[in-house]
């Protein structure tokens, strides 16, 4: 039996003591002189980063403001591309964006500064255990003290066993006539933790004290307390059971170990003995009086002055609003898996990797927000089981910012962003819009299309009438227009007139797979299924000016020894023509000016946002993708069992993306004009239809490649005749 338990202690110490969850940190904030962030922007990273604000930082982690003025002390961090020290700096703003950064007292100047990311949770939950591995040289040096002062004074003088503990203990029951003091030495405690269960039983204890002894002969005290640190079992968080101080700290506090203030270290060793007993969020004064005890312990030791005591015994407990470790973003933390198994060669869990992601906690907070804001109010026109999927991407790069999978944000159930093949309906309009406008001496946003009732064949001879969604016609209206209010009729026309054929080649280039597009009219009308995922990279590409991103929402993977495992630069390929583009997205703007996203434009007329709504046949889908300046987000709403929802893009998701837009506060969607696109005026007939004259009501960009148009007319005519007659 001896043999055996030291068998079993040798493999498990010079092993891998524990299967370590991956962890997973959100996007890092980069700033850089002339960077595009607000003061706002950073003041907001500090507090999600649970920076403390004060007249003048002094500590890690604190920060103060003034006007256009940031000055923190940034913690160390160990980046993706190596460990960073604590840095006391200084950043200035220009309004809406970075004006200088440099370090206080030197006044030394930095080129770039990077803020660490947040800590968003464990990859993988399922496992019992989770923890954040520390090295004890790593933690405080207080609380290392306070633990032993509390749970084992003689740990440094005994073999593993203290008969005087069990001695002390023995008498102490006695007098009290029950259990009051346990025995057990901090090693025979790590021995039980790792090896035995909780049964109470002479056997049991004999097989913990023989361990004890095993473990503290073969290895230093110092591993030991290593061990017992990063083991010791202070929570319990749903499923998930959170081990040792490091993890500790961020459950109770949110806060890193390093920057406990020593009452609060107290907090956590006093939990060693019964966290569920102490929970300090259900017993507070339980808790305060057992962290008062730890704290006395460490005067009477000598480990903290008597005025420090007095001080900390009158501090709160200062936890933070409610401990989880849980994953907080499900539907994003879908996405690393999937990622994170494509990238990473023979990946599997429990090894404690580092994931650095492109999650912006800013974007992520608010789409939560918006979702549990709006949902309910939009179920009591379409009814319980309402459900919605959000993505947000950047806008340039294709980075995830955030995502959400359901109705119920935190809920780790179907993953409705990116396993949910909806019908598109009519967002599928802009790419029909912009493989018309990539032939320019075809098409032009002031083209007249036909808006008649329409009838087509099919490929077995049945008819096809597709019809307007307010059942009207009127006879041309010009493709802006089109676009701008989603008339179908029209948008039919302008697709046949195209070709199936060169839409799909459009499609595909945009990033649609081409397999996923049946080759048939009513594709037109978006009569086929992708993913809101699918639909946000589709949009991508239109709103970055025709270059195509890969989404993506893993940034790089860390090893426990800094290896880089697997690492994603940003990149982008012209996909579709930037004029073409460029006039698509122009048209999506006047979706909210005058079309049916013009709701939006009453609450934000400033920020000039494009967008596209969508519903598919019957009500079952609806959808609405919206674009400013930093993001494309895509929103769906439908119910799981495919049944009517009565909702249009414009009645549901539109009215979640203008919630969630107004929190997040746009960033204004200024369009740069690329060659060979120039505006030119048309005049306007009773029927709405567009003719060109230099003299016209309407004024449209117009992609001509060979600029002939700015030899047809002048564009100012006031200017024009004022140098003609010398006024």
């Amino acid at each position: 039996m001896g043999n055996s338990l030291n068998q079993t202690v040798t493999e498990k110490f010079e092993g891998q003591l524990w299967q370590l969850p991956s962890v997973v940190y959100a996007r890092e904030l980069t700033l850089q002189p002339g960077a595009l962030i607000r003061y706002e922007d950073l003041v907001n990273e500090l507090e999600v980063l649970k920076y403390r604000k004060v007249n003048t930082p002094q500590k890690i982690g604190e920060y103060a403001t003034s006007r256009l003025k940031v000055e923190f002390i940034r913690r160390p961090f160990e980046f993706k591309d190596g460990a960073q020290e604590e840095r006391h700096v200084v950043v200035e703003f220009d309004y809406s964006k970075v004006k200088r950064i440099y370090e206080s007292g030197t006044k030394r100047e930095f080129g770039i500064l990077s803020v660490e990311p947040k800590l968003l949770g464990m990859l993988e939950a399922r496992a019992e255990e989770q923890r954040i591995y520390l090295p004890k040289d790593e933690m405080p040096q207080p609380l290392i003290a306070a633990l032993i002062a509390t749970e084992d004074k003689d740990f440094y003088h005994h073999d593993g066993v203290s008969p005087v503990a069990i001695a002390r203990a023995f008498v102490a029951n006695l007098k009290a006539g029950r259990t009051v003091q346990g025995g057990s030495t901090l090693t025979q405690q790590l021995a039980k933790n790792l090896f035995l269960t909780s049964e109470r039983s002479l056997w049991r204890k004999f097989k913990e004290a023989y361990m004890a002894l095993i473990i503290d002969y073969r290895y230093s005290k110092d591993q030991i307390l290593d061990a017992y640190l990063n083991q010791v079992y202070l929570a319990q968080s749903g499923a998930d059971a959170v081990h040792g101080f490091a993890l500790g700290s961020r459950f109770y506090f949110g806060l890193p170990l390093s920057e406990l203030r020593v009452d609060q270290q107290a907090l956590l060793v006093g939990l060693v003995k019964g966290p569920s007993y102490y929970n300090p969020w259900r017993y507070p004064e339980r808790a305060k009086r057992r962290r008062d005890l730890v704290l006395r312990l460490m005067m009477d030791n000598g480990e903290l002055e008597e005025v420090d005591y007095q001080l900390a015994i009158k501090r709160p407990l200062d936890l933070q609003e409610k401990g989880q470790i849980a994953n907080r973003q499900p539907a994003y933390f879908g996405q690393l898996q999937r990622e994170l198994k494509a990238n990473v060669d023979n990946y599997q869990p429990g090894q404690g990797l580092r994931l650095f992601t492109t999650l912006d906690p800013d974007s992520q907070a608010k789409a939560e927000q918006a979702v549990r804001q709006v949902i309910p109010t939009l179920e009591k026109k379409a009814g319980n089981e309402l459900e919605t999927a959000v993505v947000i991407a950047d806008r340039m790069s294709g980075e995830i910012r955030a995502m959400v999978g359901g109705s119920r944000p935190g809920y780790d159930g179907f993953n409705r962003a990116i396993d949910a093949k909806r019908q598109i309906g009519s967002v599928v309009k802009p790419a029909i819009y912009l493989a018309a406008l990539e032939q320019p001496g075809r098409f032009s946003l002031a083209t007249n299309l036909q808006d008649r009732p329409l009838t087509l064949k099919g490929q077995k001879g049945e008819n096809w009438t597709p019809r307007n969604y307010d059942r009207q016609y009127r006879g041309e209206v010009p493709l802006y227009l089109a676009l701008a209010k989603s008339y179908n009729i029209p948008t039919v026309n302008l697709g046949m007139a195209v070709g199936l054929d060169q839409v799909i080649d459009t499609m595909e280039k945009l990033g649609v797979d081409r397999n996923e597009i049946p080759k048939l009219p009513s594709m037109l009308l978006g009569a086929f299924t992708l993913t809101p995922v699918e639909v946000t990279q589709m949009y991508q590409t239109i709103a970055s000016g025709g270059r195509k991103s890969e989404l993506t929402a893993l940034s790089a993977v860390v090893d426990n020894d800094g290896n880089v495992l697997y690492q994603n630069w940003p990149k982008s390929a012209p996909a579709v023509s930037e004029q073409a583009s460029w006039l698509t997205l122009y048209g999506m703007q006047k979706v909210v000016t005058l079309g049916t996203g013009r709701y939006l434009n009453s609450l934000l007329p400033s920020s000039r946002l494009a967008g596209k709504t969508g519903t598919s046949d019957k009500g079952r889908d609806s959808w609405y993708v919206g674009v400013d300046g930093r993001e494309v987000v895509t929103v769906w709403m439908g119910r799981d069992d495919n049944k009517s929802v009565k909702l249009t893009g414009s009645s549901g998701p539109l009215r979640l993306y203008a919630d969630y837009i107004q929190r997040r506060d746009p960033e204004p969607l200024l369009l740069r004009t690329p060659p060979q696109v120039v505006d030119f005026n048309y005049n306007q007939d009773p029927r709405g239809r567009l003719a060109q004259s230099c003299l016209g009501q309407t004024q449209l960009p117009v992609w001509d490649p060979n600029g002939t148009l700015k030899k047809g007319c002048v564009k100012n005519v006031e200017t024009f005749f004022k140098r003609l007659f010398k006024w």
